[in-house]
């Protein structure tokens, strides 16, 4: 069995003209593992998850998953990440199951009725199936958005501030949808603001600051009490 990472980053930089985002990130991501990104706005997160998901190409350093350079075969690497992106990339006028239909043929999944079928029930939409996506709220879009990610079964899913817009309730409910669908055989990185819920969630705790890693603990070592005084040590009083 490979101890090798899932996931390699090295030297990593992005620049937006003479703005750097990134300024040389490593980073070394073992399989199965569950990463909470915390970081101020700006400080580069949905840049780095945008690289990861090859929406994005880096200025300099590499990124490597599962030993392949993501810039040598970014198709390749796609069928390995599922993304849950600001935008939903759902379609309002159809239904939940005919979104995730849309999404299954692009994918070239055969037989994907029962996939989807699967998907709905494990995100607590299957009643809801035949139902318009514009008549969602916003945390069911989320779930729906969770499951379309999911349809090809990445071994990667990649969450920017999936809680974004969620009442307590439906973030609660997200959390421990994503915890269900991690586990030993998905990685999940997932950026978010929200410190409680991040280490809800994670296995692992990195802060991301004026584009640098300035932080990664285990999260098993940390609460939110004792995290909250070492995100404003390295980010400021307030950002989170």
């Amino acid at each position: 069995m490979t101890t090798d990472p899932l996931i390699e980053i090295a030297g990593l930089q992005k620049a937006f003209g003479r703005h750097r985002v990134l300024r040389g990130i490593d980073l070394a991501i073992p399989a199965g593992s569950a990463i909470a990104l915390y970081g101020p706005n700006g400080a580069g997160k949905t840049t780095l998850l945008r690289i990861l998901a090859t929406l994005s190409r880096p200025t300099g350093g590499s990124v490597r998953v599962a030993g392949v350079d993501i810039a040598a075969n970014p198709e390749g690497i796609r069928q390995h990440l599922g993304l849950v992106g600001h935008a939903p990339l759902l379609y309002d006028d159809l239904s939940a199951a005919e979104n995730l239909g849309f999404y299954a043929r692009l994918y070239g999944l055969p037989a994907a009725d029962a996939r989807i079928a699967d998907l709905l029930q494990r995100v607590g939409l299957y009643e809801r199936r035949r139902d318009l996506v514009r008549t969602f709220s916003r945390g069911m879009v989320q779930r729906l958005a969770i499951a379309r990610a999911l349809l090809h079964d990445p071994a990667i899913l990649l969450l920017d501030e999936p809680d974004t817009g969620l009442d307590p309730q439906a973030a609660e409910r997200m959390t421990a949808l994503l915890r269900e669908l991690g586990g030993s055989a998905r990685t999940i990185l997932m950026t978010t603001h929200h410190l409680e819920r991040g280490l809800d969630l994670a296995d692992r705790v990195l802060i991301l600051a004026g584009g640098r890693l300035v932080f990664d603990a285990s999260a098993a070592t940390l609460d939110a009490a004792g995290l909250r005084p070492l995100y404003d040590h390295y980010v400021g009083t307030g950002a989170a």
